[in-house]
């Protein structure tokens, strides 16, 4: 991760009224990766599970960076500078909230376990239409990423949302800790991250913490979630969901298309998409949005110029191939969602199903990946191939399909693929993070 600081001489200050420390050298970007560091960087030394960050600090040295925030100094030379803490992350987490202190704005804090990052950048898309906002940058979402963009706030901007995400308990605390978010919305909760919660309850109980945190502004309540409506919170409470006892209650309609007119206190909404996920997203976002006072003109303009980011439900059209590329990350419930939505989109050729091991499901793995065979087979796909350790249980569930086969390799699914399109063919890539299944898209749809 790196950041380019938008106030140099200010982080300075900041920097030093917080660790008491002064930067010998003025300080122009944050990078945690010494081989993204550029000239003027701040490197910060994180020791991970398998790689410690303290053994590269030469290296940030030689491409440029001045300085390093370390457990140990390690004197390099006179010109560079070894700040020594206790916490290299802890440390910039509490530098970013003296930062943000300074500034008196609405901040958005969203979390949950599927649709974070798309609610967030609808949230902002739509809020940009008569407003200067700032946002989580892809997924800066972690105990690091979420520091770094907190450093971008500046006080032009009228709105900051930020992205959270949790991967084991406490880290939702120590976010809000840092960001003291006035607003926040929680998307749903789901199995994700099991190895580090252990339950789906340990989950809920980790996301509810936003909630907790909210100073003087508004939970944003998804009532039609059965965890997120017991949640309870001392600031003001507006809710949505797809029901009529709620502040914006939501129902849709499929145009002859497949596309979804979304229908939120009887305004139509036409999202652009056949995704029922999606329309979810859309139906949080403008929430959020109607409360600050934008008009349902304007959110529906926002929401049709809207494009998804990388990996995240992407419909790509090569001739007559259409390629659903969902393949940023994948829990069971986002899973599920994906089968869905390849089984209900318009097509006269086939359903194909490319699917990649999910992660981090700890003992309930076998459990999930036997229960996604049996919705492909409830959904009737034509064709499912499986990649990775952990989907070959997938595999094992699919006998009576017409078509299925796993494969130890992408280059021999690959290849499998290139031989096995057909006109028409609709074709879904969905896998965890690990797996980098748009390496296999990139690979079949090349040429």
């Amino acid at each position: 991760m790196r950041i380019t600081l938008p106030l140099p001489k200010r982080f300075s200050k900041v920097f030093h009224a917080t660790t008491n420390t002064s930067l010998k050298k003025t300080v122009t970007g944050i990078c945690t990766d010494s081989r993204q560091c550029v000239e003027g960087d701040l490197y910060i030394a994180i020791k991970g599970a398998n790689v410690d960050g303290h053994q590269f600090i030469k290296d940030a040295q030689s491409t440029g960076a001045v300085a390093a925030l370390v457990t140990k100094a390690n004197d390099i030379n006179n010109d560079f500078q070894t700040i020594e803490v206790d916490d290299p992350i802890k440390t910039i987490g509490k530098v970013a909230n003296t930062w943000r202190k300074q500034f008196d704005l609405p901040v958005i804090g969203i979390t949950g376990s599927n649709g974070k990052t798309t609610t967030k950048d609808l949230v902002k898309h739509i809020l940009n239409s008569n407003h200067d906002v700032h946002a989580t940058k892809g997924n800066f979402n972690t105990s690091i990423g979420v520091p770094l963009t907190v450093l971008q706030i500046l006080k032009n901007h009228d709105f900051s949302v930020i992205e959270m995400g949790a991967n084991q308990p406490g880290d939702i605390k120590t976010l809000c800790q840092i960001v003291e978010p006035t607003d926040g919305l929680i998307t749903n909760i789901a199995p994700a991250h099991l190895e580090g919660f252990g339950s789906i309850n340990k989950i809920a109980e980790e996301k509810s913490e936003l909630f907790t945190h909210l100073t003087n502004g508004t939970a944003f309540i998804n009532i039609s979630d059965e965890w997120i409506s017991t949640f309870t919170t001392n600031a003001k409470s507006i809710t949505y969901g797809c029901t009529t006892e709620c502040d914006f209650s939501a129902d849709y309609y499929r145009e002859s298309d497949g596309n979804i007119i979304l229908i939120i206190n009887a305004n139509e909404i036409n999202i652009n998409s056949q995704n029922i996920v999606f329309a979810k997203n859309v139906l949080a976002a403008s929430t959020v949005a109607n409360s600050f006072e934008i008009d349902w003109g304007t959110i529906q303009e926002r929401v049709s110029s809207f494009t998804p980011a990388y990996g995240r439900n992407v419909i790509t059209k090569y001739d007559t191939i259409t390629v659903i590329d969902d393949t940023y990350n994948a829990n069971y419930y986002s899973t599920l969602a994906a089968i869905e939505h390849l089984a209900q989109y318009p097509t006269t050729g086939r359903r194909i199903f490319i699917f990649g091991d999910m992660a981090e499901l700890g003992d309930s793995s076998k459990t999930f990946h036997e229960k996604i065979g049996k919705k492909c087979l409830e959904n009737n796909l034509d064709a499912v191939f499986t990649i990775g350790e952990q989907t070959i249980i997938t595999d094992n569930i699919l006998d009576t399909l017409k078509y299925h086969k796993h494969y130890e390799t992408k280059e021999q699914l690959s290849k499998e693929l290139i031989n096995f399109i057909q006109n028409d063919d609709i074709f879904l890539f969905k896998g965890s993070r690990s797996m980098e299944m748009e390496k296999i898209i990139q690979e079949v749809f090349k040429n």
